[in-house]
C-alpha cells in the first residue's frame, strides 16, 4: 500500500507559467523525494505601470509518495 502526502507551494519566474512550475518542482525535489506530480491551482502575473508582465507566480499543490 502507499501513501501520499501533498503540500502547497508557490514559485515565480520572468521567463513563463511553465518556467515557474519547473522552478518550484526542481526546488521541491532537492528536499522531497518521490514527487508524482503536481496541480497549478493558481497563476499570478506581476506587471509594470504599462502593463507589460514582469514576473508570472504559480501556487501549486505537489504530491509525492510517503516512504
Amino acid at each position: 500500500m502507499q501513501v501520499a502526502k501533498v503540500i502547497e507551494l508557490s514559485a515565480s519566474s520572468p521567463k513563463g507559467i511553465e518556467d515557474a512550475v519547473q522552478q518550484g518542482l526542481s526546488k521541491a525535489s532537492e528536499s522531497i523525494k518521490g514527487i508524482q506530480g503536481a496541480w497549478v491551482n493558481d497563476i499570478k502575473c506581476v506587471t509594470d505601470a504599462k502593463g507589460s508582465v514582469q514576473e508570472w507566480r504559480v501556487n501549486m499543490r505537489v504530491t509525492f509518495v510517503v516512504d
